[in-house]
């Protein structure tokens, strides 16, 4: 939406397998030591346990609601992406370089065009299932200290608030983080395409059963952000990504969100055909075609 100050729940953190449940109630009592209040923008299930780690000093802003001014300290944004502007709309510019973003996807695009170049940003490896549940880390065999990562200068602040509810966030510089973000979207451009060829494919089908599929998405996606961003990956992406799919084995393939995912992808194929050059992901824009979601 783009006029209307609706504020929805984030919706597309993805669950792991590691179950170990952390008890809300205990983890207010944890948060409470040195936790700094923030302005919570969206009610829905992450925002409400980001609020439970609090120690009852923030400020929940719902739908209609808006941002105060004067309340200094982290704005943490829990929104859907087709909100953000939305969540703009009802905070002060004074407030813009205090806002945190928890969405998924590729906001590079959206931050340039509101002049939020520096804008802090969370990638978010855990989930809460329903509202007012304990939030599950997400960990893989690969990675078992943890996948989610907070960037920017209210970084620290919400890996301590994490921390404290007992789930792991790591603090990176831009370029890094930078990095683990677009893994983090090739994941999902790939494994949801690749499963959205095969009806009723969840991710952990297609890292067992169309692996070579997705292996060679993920090199083509890979090798085309690079080039873009003109940055290089750390080595075993696709070890890391299978081993996240396997987390998440039971998650429901969809290619969903896409001016977010896989659009950014195809607008880099876009803009390599404006120019006459090859396009460099032709597996991606030929599944895409085949699904006639272009």
């Amino acid at each position: 939406m783009a006029t209307a100050a609706r504020v929805s729940p984030l919706t597309t953190v993805f669950p792991s397998v590691l179950r170990t449940r952390v008890r809300v109630r205990a983890s207010r009592v944890m948060a409470s030591a040195g936790c700094v209040p923030a302005v919570i923008v969206g009610g829905g299930r992450v925002g409400r346990m980001l609020q439970s780690l609090g120690d009852g000093r923030d400020v929940l802003v719902g739908r209609g609601g808006t941002v105060p001014a004067e309340f200094e300290g982290p704005i943490l944004v829990c929104t859907r992406n087709d909100d953000l502007d939305a969540v703009l709309q009802v905070t002060p510019p004074s407030r813009w370089d205090d806002l945190v973003f928890f969405q998924n996807g590729m906001l590079e695009p959206w931050f340039q065009s509101k002049g939020l170049n520096e804008a802090d940003q969370v990638l978010a490896y855990f989930a809460v299932s329903k509202l007012g549940e304990a939030p599950v880390d997400g960990k893989t065999d690969t990675n078992p200290e943890g996948l989610t990562a907070a960037y920017g200068k209210w970084a620290s602040a919400v890996a301590s608030r994490l921390q404290n509810g007992g789930l792991s966030c790591k603090v990176l510089e831009k370029d890094a983080f930078q990095k683990q973000m677009l893994e983090k979207l090739i994941w999902i451009a790939a494994f949801m395409l690749v499963g959205a060829r095969h009806p009723g494919a969840s991710v952990g089908t297609v890292e067992k059963e169309y692996r070579s599929e997705v292996a060679s998405l993920i090199a083509e996606l890979a090798a085309a952000a690079a080039a873009e961003k003109g940055l290089t990956f750390d080595e075993g992406m696709e070890d890391r990504l299978c081993a996240y799919s396997r987390a998440v084995a039971h998650f429901p393939t969809a290619v969903k969100e896409f001016k977010w995912r896989n659009g950014w992808f195809y607008s880099l194929t876009e803009k390599a055909l404006a120019e006459g050059k090859p396009d460099p992901c032709p597996l991606h824009s030929a599944w895409l075609k085949e699904l006639k979601i272009i």
